[in-house]
């Protein structure tokens, strides 16, 4: 039996395949852009209870062991882990595109396909886990929250970012951004004040303070003795800093005490989309 020519084919049929074929060039491309974005990134989590997986060689072993120790108490205490990434560049560590945007996107894939945080604790929906993620060849930060965050935090992440993680890393002190943001982020899940920054504006107004009053206690007691009044005068501000001291004391003893969580970093947590970024 001999083939049947082109023009024998029913005209339905033709125009099917013609219907199809062009189904096909339109979709190809946004079905193979969707399978490219949701390819697993190749990166392993860190242990349940290790937080870092420095790629990027950002963290000295004393470094590394300080944020441990900041990031195990507040697992215990509230149940939030604080898990730290840095890659060299978003491209390198299996990740697509370059800059800000793609560290953000890199953070959120990262954060749902590791499960970051515990989705529910105690029967109750839980979901606090956060992610710093630090790419200093992109020159770009992502601080990603759980979606238990909501936005409510989404203003202190952002100023820890731009307070806390960024000018440090502008001056290429990685290490010190990351240990500044922790204990920033630390502060935040406890709903804490956020510490002082360092090297503050008054610091060295309060020096200058220090050696005037110095002075001033000398002169007194070279023209009264004893019995001048200057001893008071120290007396009360030493008392007044010993009671702020132990103020400070008492609060960090009870925001880092009183958890009993012993899970790990990682729970089927997923992203809410909360968070901050940064570049320099």
């Amino acid at each position: 039996m001999k083939p049947r020519s082109p023009s024998a084919i029913p005209r339905s049929a033709s125009a099917a395949h013609v219907t199809w074929g062009l189904l096909i060039a339109v979709l190809a491309p946004a079905t193979l852009g969707a399978s490219a974005s949701a390819r697993e990134i190749p990166l392993d989590p860190p242990g349940p209870r290790e937080f870092i997986l420095d790629t990027a060689d950002l963290l000295d072993e004393a470094t590394e062991a300080e944020i441990r120790q900041r990031c195990d108490a507040l697992l215990t205490a509230t149940a939030t882990p604080i898990v730290v990434v840095t890659v060299p560049t978003v491209q390198a560590a299996g990740g697509t595109g370059s800059g800000s945007g793609a560290v953000d996107l890199f953070a959120r894939q990262l954060f749902d396909q590791w499960g970051v945080g515990q989705a529910r604790v105690n029967g109750q929906d839980w979901n606090t886990g956060i992610l710093l993620v630090v790419s200093p060849g992109d020159r770009a930060a992502r601080i990603e929250l759980g979606a238990g965050w909501g936005r409510r935090e989404d203003a202190t992440a952002q100023q820890i970012m731009d307070e806390y993680l960024v000018p440090n890393f502008r001056r290429e002190r990685y290490a010190e951004g990351i240990v500044a943001g922790v204990d920033a982020l630390d502060a935040m899940a406890r709903q804490l004040e956020l510490p002082a920054r360092p090297t503050p504006w008054w610091v060295w107004p309060m020096w200058a303070a220090i050696a005037g009053l110095a002075i001033f206690t000398v002169v007194s007691l070279i023209r009264r003795g004893s019995s001048g009044w200057a001893w008071a005068f120290w007396a009360v501000v030493f008392a007044g800093i010993g009671w702020v001291l132990y103020t400070m004391y008492q609060n960090s003893s009870s925001s880092s005490g009183g958890g009993s969580f012993g899970g790990g970093s990682f729970g089927g947590g997923f992203s809410g989309g909360g968070g901050a970024s940064g570049s320099w």
